[in-house]
């Protein structure tokens, strides 16, 4: 990447690498008073055992938490058990199923320097239970206990077994004694949390998914990729582009004051309605949907094997004739998770193409990790056509039937190129790669902004995609390469 191309994208951490005595804040709240807000804007009051503050008789229902625990998970599927059953305590199992499979460490030399980022693997995965209440004495009972333990044991003692119910549901659990932790907190926060503005006051909106403080600054010019939010005494220039999600921390020496919550003004707030553009949406891939993907990708694979292989010897034979032997060439790419997989391709470029590629570097024309020429004097006449039509890919059709990679999703890239943004990597390495995808459809090669379409469209695929909208790319997909056969 250029100086200029990575001066002009700005990674915001959303969250201290670890916690500390003077915790991070956005619009003066730090994760824990935000974590407070987010429940407080759903008219329920958190309240921690062992941590004193004042039960609100104005909240609706209280949320009963360990000391330790910060919690997110839907309250509409509970509902229907406090409105019906109508318990005066109910248990709630949360089942946190989060596949993050690893860390990213920054690695740096003896002078402090960046060096690379260094990814550790660790599987994640927690039961963990809390507790809705509408009863505020049983809220001040939780509160007085002395431990966890003897606070559910002091519910289960007191509350008869008639008035007590219990649910599991899917949920997200963070510990708050970790900045890696609570990093992930602020992340999914930012995502879940689209009306801040509900219980958080200097919360305005300045875009559509992008929140500013009173006293922040952002240029009408700046790019915002995912939704953003900006803190007291920032800056965000003009050129700058800025991927969320992400929070960009209050300015320490400006830090305001934190603000009380209004109990009594909260109104219930609908979300912005998301832009119309005629592909359904919906809260992300089920079991259904990742089932119906899978077996599109086997029977839309073997299909496109059987219908293309008598091509193959006519290919691999022109291939021969030119520039001889190899006539696939395999790339290491990464997949879910970052494990890496051989991508096939038919070679479509001279067998020192890689050594030539060190003294073409100054005429890159691409303003990412990429590399792109118009005429790219390391194609073949072979490869030309075989790029043209878009059948060099055609092996990656064997890259989907053994599960590497997909018929639909980001453009698989090898680990360097992953190494530029660690937001972006973590989106697109959570679901399989594709051989063709919504940047492919999408993407208008416009000068200095290839990179940043390549960055948008991958987050927004891995936001938004589902099986509709696979075959809606597909089509696309499908169209554009029958009009370049119908213009040749």
């Amino acid at each position: 990447m250029s100086p200029e191309a990575s001066a002009a994208v700005v990674v915001a951490a959303p969250s201290p690498a670890a916690p500390s005595a003077t915790p991070r804040t956005v619009w003066g709240l730090d994760p824990l008073q935000l974590h407070n807000r987010y429940w407080a804007a759903h008219g329920v009051q958190v309240v921690a055992q062992g941590e004193p503050s004042e039960i609100i008789k104005h909240a609706e229902l209280y949320l009963l938490v360990d000391p330790g625990t910060l919690a997110l998970f839907q309250l509409g599927p509970l509902m229907e058990a406090l409105n019906w059953i109508k318990p005066q305590v109910l248990f709630v199992r949360l089942h946190d199923s989060r596949d993050r499979g690893y860390r990213e460490n920054v690695v740096l030399d003896r002078s402090d320097r960046f060096v690379r980022f260094q990814r550790v693997y660790d599987a994640s995965s927690r039961l963990t239970r809390v507790a809705l209440t509408p009863d505020r004495e049983i809220a001040r009972l939780w509160q007085s206990a002395p431990d966890p333990v003897k606070g559910w044991r002091r519910l289960r003692r007191f509350i008869p077994r008639h008035d007590r119910a219990t649910r599991s549901t899917a949920g997200t659990v963070y510990d708050r004694s970790t900045g890696r932790e609570l990093s992930h907190f602020m992340h999914d926060l930012v995502q879940t949390w689209q009306r801040p503005d509900s219980t958080v006051m200097r919360a305005g909106r300045a875009t559509n998914g992008v929140w500013k403080d009173p006293q922040s600054k952002i240029d009408l010019s700046a790019k915002f990729i995912g939704p953003v939010w900006v803190g007291a005494g920032r800056t965000v220039e003009a050129g700058k582009t800025v991927i969320g999600p992400a929070v960009v921390w209050d300015d320490p020496a400006v830090r305001p004051a934190t603000e009380a919550i209004e109990w009594l003004d909260i109104q219930p707030t609908t979300p912005p309605p998301p832009p119309d553009d005629g592909t359904p949406r919906g809260p992300g891939p089920g079991l259904l949907d990742r089932a119906a993907k899978r077996g599109f990708d086997l029977i839309f694979s073997l299909c496109a094997i059987l219908a293309t292989l008598p091509l193959y010897p006519f290919l691999m034979l022109a291939i021969w004739i030119e520039d001889g032997r190899p006539f696939f060439f395999a790339h290491r790419r990464e997949t879910v998770g970052g494990r890496e997989f051989s991508c096939i391709k038919f070679r479509s470029m001279r067998k020192d193409a890689e050594k030539m590629k060190a003294l073409l570097k100054a005429r890159n024309q691409a303003d990412g990790p990429q590399f792109f020429i118009d005429n790219d004097p390391r194609l073949t006449r072979v490869g030309g056509l075989l790029r043209k039509y878009n059948l060099d890919e055609l092996p990656q059709f064997f890259n989907v039937l053994i599960g590497d990679m997909s018929v639909v999703g980001p453009r698989p890239s090898p680990r360097r190129e992953n190494q530029y943004c660690p937001p972006w990597r973590e989106a697109r390495l959570s679901v399989r790669p594709g051989i063709t995808g919504l940047w492919q459809v999408k993407r208008t090669r416009r000068t200095g902004s290839d990179f940043q379409e390549w960055i948008k469209f991958d987050i927004e695929y891995v936001e938004r995609h589902s099986f509709w909208l696979d075959l809606k790319i597909v089509f696309q997909t499908v169209s554009a390469m029958l009009g370049k056969i119908s213009r040749s």
